[in-house]
C-alpha cells in the first residue's frame, strides 16, 4: 500500500491520531486499551482514529484474543519516518507525559504477556 503525502498530513493534523502515532513509534506496539488509558479517550473514539490511521497505511493491527494491538506499518517510506522523528522532537514534552501515563497504567496487557 502506498502512502499519500496529503493523506498523511490530514491524518496527523488531528491531535488524537498524532499522539497515538507518536506513542506507537516510541513504544513499538500498543493495545487499544493502552492508548485509551494513556490518551484518556473512550474506546470507540480511539478505535475510529486507529482505523483511519490503518486505512491511510500508517499503522497495522493484529488480534490476540480480546486484544487488538497496533504498530507502525513496517513498509513506511523514509520520508514518513523522518517526519515522525521530527514530530517526536517537537512533541518531546507531551510525548514524555504520555509515556509516563502509559507506564502508570495498572494491569497493562503487555505486562501480563511479558510476565
Amino acid at each position: 500500500m502506498s502512502v499519500n503525502v496529503s493523506d498523511v498530513f490530514r491524518l496527523l493534523g488531528e491531535e488524537t491520531r498524532l499522539r497515538s502515532l507518536l506513542l506507537l513509534a516510541a513504544e513499538g506496539e500498543l493495545c487499544v486499551c493502552e492508548l485509551t488509558w494513556t490518551l484518556d479517550v473512550v474506546q470507540p473514539k480511539i478505535s475510529r482514529h486507529l482505523a483511519q490511521l490503518r486505512a491511510g497505511g500508517l499503522v497495522r493491527d493484529r488480534r490476540d484474543g480480546q486484544w487488538v494491538h497496533y504498530r507502525l506499518a513496517p513498509d513506511l517510506p523514509d520520508w514518513v519516518h523522518a517526519m515522525i522523528r521530527a514530530a517526536e522532537q517537537g512533541a518531546a514534552g507531551s510525548l514524555a507525559d504520555d509515556r509516563r501515563r502509559l507506564r502508570a497504567m495498572p494491569d497493562r496487557p503487555a505486562m501480563r504477556c511479558a510476565g
